[in-house]
């Protein structure tokens, strides 16, 4: 198959389809189990209000909780997390290079690791608790999703849809940097079982959480 072309969605949000190989998407899964089972385990996250994210979610590097990072699993159980390997980071330098041209001083410290089952979905929301404006990577493997990129200012329109294969990576910064975004729904079935997941889909996201 011919890979489709890269795409700027909106000015510093880059879509880049089939970036990854197969081989690095082989890693990526065998690397995230091993991540899942510890020393934090994957797990649905609580929201202040009570409500629990329908996406199970483990963290490298530092620990995400809403809406705040630490160092230990605060909310789960009280150890370290796990370090963010040297390299992920590359694959993050990598993708910002492939968007824009350079990766510039581009150094994340922590990973996002959702993983989506067919029932799954992300409401619109800002990646904003990182002290840092440097790009979000976003690497996808296994079923395909629909991704709602937005705008800055609303979690409504106007917004574009965009599809995420197994294998894409999806680069936004500079003034998309702080746009709502979501996955509104996983195509349950789609992925590639060579990758070694058979169902579900895995999102990395790499971040640069400007903490110490």
């Amino acid at each position: 198959m011919i890979p489709l072309p890269i795409r700027e969605i909106a000015p510093g949000a880059v879509h880049l389809p089939g970036w990854l190989t197969s081989d690095e998407r082989r890693r990526l899964v065998e690397a995230c189990r091993a991540w899942a089972r510890g020393p934090v385990p994957m797990r649905h996250t609580v929201l202040p209000r009570g409500g629990v994210m329908s996406v199970r979610t483990v963290c490298l590097g530092w620990h995400w909780q809403p809406y705040r990072y630490t160092r230990t699993a605060d909310d789960v159980n009280g150890r370290p997390v796990a370090p963010l390997p040297e390299w992920l980071a590359d694959l993050g330098r990598r993708a910002v290079a492939d968007a824009y041209g350079e990766a510039g001083a581009y150094d994340p410290d922590t990973a996002l690791i959702n993983f989506y089952d067919g029932q799954a979905k992300m409401g619109m929301h800002q990646d904003k608790d990182e002290k840092s404006a440097a790009p979000v990577v976003s690497l996808s493997i296994g079923d395909a999703c629909l991704f709602r990129f937005g705008n800055t200012e609303t979690r409504g329109r106007p917004y574009t849809d965009v599809r995420l294969d197994s294998g894409d990576a999806f680069v936004f910064g500079g003034p998309s940097r702080f746009a709502y975004h979501g996955v509104p729904k996983v195509y349950a079935g789609t992925g590639d079982p060579a990758t070694g997941l058979s169902s579900g889909r895995l999102n990395l996201t790499l971040r640069v959480t400007g903490l110490r």
